[in-house]
């Protein structure tokens, strides 16, 4: 017995801090036995590295290269990608990529290299391996983005799961971003960030790590060119780095570092160069387009854990009608289900929940339910007896169900990693789609349950199929929830063939974008949360998950007016927007904080309203680029050192640059702005980049500037789309996107493609033709030049 265990045990009971205290020490004491009796054991190890290069093989693409103690297989795809696997470790199968792997490139060739070594050489990358196994990455003009140092592992010599350890070198002067959800971000600094999807207990901020959805995925943007690597194992890890330093030491520079230790799974990565646009582009052609929300998705929501009734929830929308508040979306949390027991409605609180529901949907309003994984193990319970006829959950290496606590109670956890499960779990969004449910947010699917020590999450040697392969949480736990997601994506897709699903999802991994997007989770209430929110959404962005957004307000505590309305003017450029609060939390209705908080409301409410056709723009963009709607600042010039190390702007697709105020008092600030021309869309003040600037910020709004030449889809005061122009600099030429939608339909409408010049003293716009044939035309909607003075 641990005694520090025994003395949380007494802590938790006594404390009575919870209903769920005593059933939280029984559950980790529970949890550390399953693990005791179904771990195997960890004894000596043998340390192993790849040794001397003995021969190679070429093949498609690339080929297969033999050490001493080890082989590496490399392969350049088509689109660019390079993959390469350590021991036989393949591209498939794998959670993270979406359909079948993509051809090789005939044009790569495997050669030798000088001093023993090998090389593969493709349009967009050289790849080059020494003698002993190290990998550089290089662009095609022959400079060094990443070295791979040749890997380390530790067998068990019996015989099980071995770690493994990558170090690599990448530029003096890179910078790191990525790595999933991360608060302390969008950069991320030196230190050691851990790969282990984690619900922290409670609200948290910038000096919490790690959080609901980590992915091995770094971007690594350096003066010559960006990469995205991903390391393929959904394994514990932890992730090491050390930013490099230009002249240090004796006149040389000292590179940037990284490294990996992995508690198992394959040693493989892929690795993809460019500028950040044709990354995350490759990133999404290997891992699945994002999934395209309903236009209703891209307006206002507002949810808390604490509408316990439908007069609850008739009053929060009247409040919104009254004040000629725009409302798209009302989110019911655990509090609307029966006993927190999941596809259950509270028949007392929520009696006709369908006439609720039909009822906001004709004022335009959608209902969005909460769904959390875990079910309740009490027999009677429909969706319990459903799953286990089918054994849907979750076993030790016993046999027995394993069981959590969670807020129903002691509850089972269906096994995701199994396509039977998938399928039984996707047809019982059924019932919620008869209750008149829209859309979806899973929650607690890291997945959490309640321990009163140890990990909040299942024993480690919990069994899940994998698909058939078989294997323990160690490996299922990162894919949990993204396999739940993959579940009700799928069963929505079956139940409602002509919508489009919407679900978000606290927990996930990577490849998360196919099946929608994902929110901060409970980030606590502060000034360093509001930041922390931006973080949390740049740097998903740039794992190649577009759609995400922070919960307005904070999860916890109550706000000051001030840092309520300044959250929700960032909010309001995001690309989910949504209050929420914890159920002790202060009220999160824009009216709550006083007249003046509730005009200044108004005005962003009206400016998200306004720019609809631009967000739907983004998405469907997103869906065939991969480009996440909000951006670093350095997105379209990562060169620029200055942009690399600006955290607190961002730009809002092509056309608009947001610097949201983060500090308390504010009324101006300095923006660091990218090369070209910008206006301030309130006063059309000019500005030229690159260079930083200091804007007025006043408590009625924050800062957006509008890049010179671009042509903004707006929503005009009929309600039709219109064409926002800003005048291009004289002797340079603009344009925009336009992709009109339905709203709701799978349809992919064409791309429109608009240029402006200057023509004199007005400016000219005008679409290009979709083919070959034809010359340009009018616009087909009305038309608003900016700028002109």
């Amino acid at each position: 017995m641990d005694g520090r265990d025994l003395v949380r045990s007494m802590s938790v009971v006594g404390s009575g801090r919870a209903a769920q205290g005593l059933r939280t020490v029984r559950a980790a004491w529970r949890r550390r036995r399953i693990d005791a009796a179904g771990l195997p054991p960890r004894g000596a190890e043998r340390a192993r590295v790849p040794g001397q290069v003995q021969g190679a093989e070429p093949g498609p693409g690339g080929g297969l290269i033999r050490f001493g103690r080890s082989e590496l297989r490399i392969t350049v795809a088509v689109n660019g990608a390079v993959f390469w696997g350590w021991d036989g470790a393949g591209p498939e199968p794998s959670y993270a990529l979406a359909g079948s792997c993509p051809e090789p490139d005939p044009r790569a060739m495997l050669e030798p290299d000088k001093d023993g070594g090998w090389r593969v050489v493709a349009e967009r990358v050289t790849v080059v391996v020494s003698r002993h196994g190290a990998v550089q990455v290089c662009t095609p003009g022959g400079v060094l983005l990443r070295r791979d140092l040749p890997p380390r592992w530790w067998e068990p010599v019996g015989g099980g799961t071995a770690r493994w350890m990558q170090r690599s070198q990448v530029a003096a002067d890179a910078r790191f971003f990525g790595l999933g959800g991360r608060a302390a971000g969008p950069r991320l600094r030196d230190g050691t960030y851990r790969l282990w999807n984690t619900d922290p207990g409670g609200a948290f901020g910038p000096g919490d790590d790690p959080l609901y959805l980590t992915m091995p995925v770094q971007l690594v943007v350096a003066d010559a060119a960006a990469h995205l690597v991903f390391h393929d194992t959904t394994w514990d890890g932890r992730v090491t780095l050390r930013e490099g330093e230009e002249g240090a030491g004796s006149g040389h520079d000292r590179a940037g570092r990284c490294e990996m230790r992995m508690e198992g799974g394959p040693l493989r990565c892929w690795v993809m160069v460019g500028t950040p646009a044709r990354v995350l582009h490759t990133w999404a052609s290997l891992t699945g387009a994002p999934a395209l929300p309903p236009e209703w998705a891209l307006g206002h929501h507002h949810a808390r854990w604490g509408f316990g009734s439908e007069q609850e929830v008739r009053r929060i929308v009247a409040g919104y009608q009254e004040r000629g508040l725009p409302l798209d979306a009302v989110h019911l949390d655990i509090d609307h289900y029966e006993g927190h027991q999941v596809f259950t409605v509270d028949q007392e609180r929520f009696p006709k929940l369908p006439a609720l529901a039909e009822e906001l949907r004709r004022d335009g309003i959608r209902l969005v339910s909460v769904v959390d994984p875990a079910v309740k193990a009490v027999p009677g319970n429909a969706v319990y007896d459903g799953g286990s006829a089918v054994d849907a959950f979750v076993r030790d290496a016993a046999g027995r169900s394993v069981r959590g606590e969670v807020w129903a109670g002691e509850s089972v956890f269906p096994d995701f990693t199994h396509a039977r499960v998938r399928k039984w779990w996707g047809g019982l969004y059924e019932e919620r789609l008869e209750q008149g449910f829209a859309g979806f947010w899973h929650d607690m699917n890291e997945p959490t349950s309640f321990n009163a020590f140890g990990e909040p999450t299942l024993p480690r040697s919990a069994r899940h199929a994998l698909e058939g392969r078989g294997g323990d949480h160690r490996e299922a736990h990162n894919v949990y929830a993204l396999c739940m997601a993959r579940a009700a994506y799928e069963g929505l897709r079956e139940l409602t063939p002509r919508e489009r699903p919407f679900l978000f999802s606290r927990s996930g991994w990577a490849g998360m974008q196919r099946y929608g997007g994902t929110w901060s989770g409970d980030v606590a209430t502060g000034w360093p949360g509001l930041r922390a929110s931006l973080s949390l959404v740049l740097g998903l962005g740039l794992c190649g998950v577009p759609y995400s957004g922070p919960d307005v307000g904070g999860f916890d505590g109550s706000p000051s007016p001030e840092l309520y309305l300044r959250w929700f003017q960032l909010g309001s450029y995001l690309p989910l927007f949504r209050t929420h609060a914890s159920l002790r939390a202060g009220r999160r209705e824009p009216w709550e904080f006083g007249p003046e908080v509730l005009e200044h409301a108004r005005v962003a409410l009206a400016g998200r309203r306004r720019l609809l056709p631009y967000f739907m723009t983004l998405a469907h963009l997103a869906r065939r680029t991969g480009a996440p709607y909000v951006r670093p600042v350095w997105w379209g010039s990562p060169e620029d050192r200055a942009l690399r190390d600006c955290e607190d702007a961002f730009l809002l697709g092509d056309c608009l640059l947001v610097a949201p105020v983060m500090d308390p008092g504010a009324d101006r600030r300095a923006v660091q702005l990218p090369r070209g021309r910008w206006y301030d869309t309130v006063t059309e003040q000019v500005y030229e980049g690159p260079a930083q600037v200091l804007v007025d910020a006043p408590l009625s709004r924050i800062p957006v500037l509008a890049r010179a030449g671009a042509v903004v889809p707006v929503q005009g005061e009929d309600g039709g789309l219109e064409l926002e122009v800003w005048a291009p600099a004289r002797g340079r030429t603009g344009g925009g996107l336009v992709v009109p939608d339905t709203g709701q339909g799978r349809d992919d409408p064409a791309i429109e493609r608009y240029t402006a010049r200057l023509q004199g003293t007005e400016v000219v716009v005008t679409r290009e033709p979709e083919g070959r044939e034809g010359g340009a035309a009018e616009p087909p909607y009305p038309v608003r030049v900016r700028g002109l003075g």
